[in-house]
């Protein structure tokens, strides 16, 4: 089975990109993950942009620390399958971690959303919550994918060991750019550290650099604005045996597209 997973996609720009990208090339993949935190002009996801994307043919959303930044996704992540928090969030907080749902092909797919603690907030341990979960869906599917969304590389690598051969594929997202090493664990599990990010390349990490720099200068509080023009959407490509639910192949898209493609 051949899955495609996109980066977080950042405002407006993001998701016109991942539109575009989607409606060209949306057929030759069975599955489509795509992280949604910032779609809503940077910062967290609106039920109205959740089911907006969830149209261009995404089948699951995943997210991280941003999900909370608009509050009328809270009642919307209580009621979907298809917009996932991070599963190590406290339980009592909205919406649910884990999914499992069909491919093209009827193949039954978990995607997990988690989130790490390193430079993050304190939440639970995300070693801990996830291999819990999937020694339950284990039972269920072969077929295991997990967004680790989370600021140490060296968290999500080690994520990576504590899972290679459980799971098919752990990707990381959070730091929107794209990292170079992109690899099968010995034991099957596919890895990156991160997908990086789909929307504007004119700025820092999505950001203008005009409302950002000032930031890093005084350390005084700044309002970021979204950057603009410069186009691009990062993702992977990622191949799955269907009969052993190992990785068999990870390839890097880093892909730009003008703003008249885009009209």
């Amino acid at each position: 089975m051949k899955i495609l997973v996109v980066g977080d996609v950042v405002g407006r720009s993001g998701r016109e990109t991942l539109k575009l990208f989607l409606f060209k090339n949306k057929m030759q993949y069975d599955f489509i993950i795509v992280n949604g935190e910032n779609a809503a002009n940077g910062f967290g996801l609106t039920p109205e942009i959740a089911d907006e994307m969830l149209s261009y043919g995404c089948d699951v959303l995943t997210s991280g620390n941003h999900i909370w930044d608009k509050r009328e996704i809270y009642d919307y992540l209580d009621n979907s399958s298809r917009v996932l928090k991070p599963l190590n969030y406290p339980v009592n907080t909205p919406g649910k971690g884990c999914t499992i749902l069909e491919d093209k092909k009827k193949h039954k797919i978990a995607v997990i959303s988690l989130q790490g603690r390193v430079f993050m907030s304190p939440i639970d341990c995300p070693f801990t919550r996830v291999k819990e979960k999937i020694d339950e869906i284990r039972k269920i599917t072969k077929y295991i994918i997990i967004d680790f969304h989370g600021e140490a590389t060296s968290e999500k690598i080690a994520m990576g060991w504590y899972l290679d051969g459980y799971i098919s594929l752990l990707y990381g997202t959070h730091t929107h750019v794209q990292t170079a090493d992109n690899k099968i664990l010995p034991e099957g599990t596919g890895y990156i550290s991160d997908v990086g990010m789909t929307g504007s390349d004119n700025g820092i990490i999505g950001m203008s650099v005009e409302s950002v720099l000032p930031k890093f200068l005084s350390v005084l509080p700044q309002k970021f604005q979204l950057a603009e023009g410069n186009l691009r959407i990062n993702a992977i490509e990622v191949e799955i045996s269907e009969e052993t639910g190992e990785c068999t192949s990870i390839k890097r898209l880093n892909k730009s597209f003008t703003e008249v493609e885009l009209s």
